[in-house]
Order: structure tokens, then C-alpha cells, then sequence
């Protein structure tokens, strides 16, 4: 692997890891949120806007075999 190919490998890694710790960070706040019921607030609705696109990324890693399926799933529960 050349050093170009290391960085690149690393770079998209880093990319991946801050989706998926942003994706927690927003399904927590929405728990939260949903816990004081405020899920019609104007944050709950933009947290969900965020979390479905994360969740498309995400799912966009998983198609090409980049992340591993099962991790959102146990994030969620």
C-alpha cells in the first residue's frame, strides 16, 4: 500500500468514526427530548432531519461493505 493509499484509508476512517459517533450523539438527544415530551419541538424535528441523513450515510458504508450492519443496530437499542 502506498503512503497516498495509507492516508486516504486513514482519512475515510476518521470520516467514518465521526459519523457514527455524530449519529449516537443525535439519537441521544432525541432520547432525551422524547423522555421530557418534546418530541413536536422544533430541535426533535431538526435532530430527526439529521438523523435520517446520518442513518443514509451510515447505510450507504454498510451497502459498499465499509461498516459493519449490526453497529447501528446495537447503537439503537
Amino acid at each position: 500500500m502506498t503512503e497516498n493509499q495509507e492516508k486516504r484509508l486513514e482519512q475515510f476512517e476518521k470520516m467514518l468514526q465521526s459519523v457514527q459517533t455524530e449519529y449516537k450523539c443525535i439519537v441521544r438527544q432525541m432520547e432525551e427530548l422524547k423522555k421530557k415530551g418534546k418530541i413536536r419541538s422544533v430541535t426533535y424535528q431538526q435532530l430527526m432531519t439529521r438523523k435520517l441523513t446520518y442513518q443514509n450515510m451510515i447505510s450507504m458504508y454498510e451497502l459498499y461493505d465499509l461498516a459493519e450492519k449490526d453497529d447501528r443496530e446495537r447503537e439503537n437499542r
